[in-house]
């Protein structure tokens, strides 16, 4: 676990390195998602915090962290637990016209889900990969609104973000055949400099 913490640092250290000196750095930003869902049979509560590097007037790459509080009500058992999840990553975000966003998020997160779905208090790593894109604007110089949905590349079967997806996915036949990786992302950024 270690060396992917160690890696994402490199490849946002370099990517850096290398921009620094094709691109004119224009500052760094802060940013925050925040994430709720509640429903009978559980839901969640969370944040996370981006720190980035603003690389020309376009582009934004940074690391990130997040922290989400996962509670779940079984009503046949009438058993209940809650659950942390948390973990970090890098992002590499594009801004186009002041009205688009493209972006990759690539996170790490320690999820209370076992492969086959159970529940575990010591919990399993799930890596995430969200390529998307959405509506971005900047408001009075201070703050930058994106909103879009991303789909999870990597799909891992104990994804903390299962329980999020929107989108499903239906057999010729019109059943339910489950959910695309899917999801909806609203993120606030703040300039630092």
């Amino acid at each position: 676990m270690k060396n992917i913490f160690a890696l994402i640092l490199c490849l946002v250290l370099s990517i850096n390195t290398a921009h620094s000196q094709s691109f004119e750095m224009d500052g760094s930003e802060i940013g925050f998602d925040l994430a709720f869902s509640a429903s009978t049979n559980g839901g969640n509560a969370g944040l996370g915090l981006k720190y980035g590097l603003n690389l020309g007037e376009y582009l934004i790459a940074g690391t990130s962290v997040r922290y989400e509080r996962l509670w779940i009500k079984n009503l046949l058992t009438q058993q209940s637990g809650g659950y942390n999840m948390y973990g970090g990553g890098a992002f590499l975000h594009g801004r186009f016209f002041n009205a688009l966003f493209l972006g990759a998020e690539f996170e790490v997160l320690r999820s209370p889900y076992q492969t086959a779905g159970f529940v575990s208090q010591t919990g399993t790593w799930a890596p995430t990969l969200f390529l998307g894109g959405g509506f971005s604007m900047e408001f009075n110089a201070g703050i930058r609104i994106n909103a879009g949905v991303m789909y999870d590349v990597i799909d891992a079967e104990n994804s903390p973000f299962r329980s999020s997806y929107f989108m499903q996915k239906k057999t010729t036949s019109g059943q339910s055949a489950g959910f695309l990786p899917v999801i909806y992302r609203i993120a606030f950024f703040i300039p630092l400099s």
